[in-house]
């Protein structure tokens, strides 16, 4: 399976956040081993030096430990995982809130249409329950 990547970001870092969302996800839990170098390449369709620079940068952000002759695997520090996905969720509202101004809503705007945003979809979550 090839993946599609945007022109937005280099496809490492692409890469990284995909691997990152599925950590917070727990698609991929503390521990597990990721695949090698080759068949991260072959999944998403891109050089193996472009995987070795991935799991570089896991590395870096100590999301992964490098196990010499064994793989490279999640980390099990819990703390630095809740950190990833605060991290993660500040990213997101960070994002949404500076898009949300540039087309010119204020802050009681975009907190308002959050809570109607939220109110219709716990609604929607209580009559798919009854179903």
């Amino acid at each position: 399976m090839v993946d599609e990547f945007t022109g937005k970001a280099p496809i490492y870092y692409q890469i990284v956040q995909k691997i990152c969302n599925q950590i917070v996800r727990g698609e991929i839990n503390p521990g597990d081993k990721l695949p090698s170098v080759r068949e991260l390449a072959v999944q998403y369709g891109v050089n193996p030096n472009t995987v070795k620079r991935v799991y570089m940068e896991l590395d870096q952000m100590e999301i992964s430990k490098v196990q010499r002759g064994q793989g490279t695997f999640v980390t099990e520090n819990q703390k630095r995982l809740d950190e990833l996905r605060e991290q993660l969720k500040q990213d997101k509202i960070e994002t949404f809130v500076s898009d949300m101004k540039e087309m010119g809503f204020d802050a009681d705007e975009i907190a308002k249409g959050i809570q109607l945003y939220l109110n219709n979809a716990k609604k929607k979550e209580g009559k798919m329950d009854e179903s």
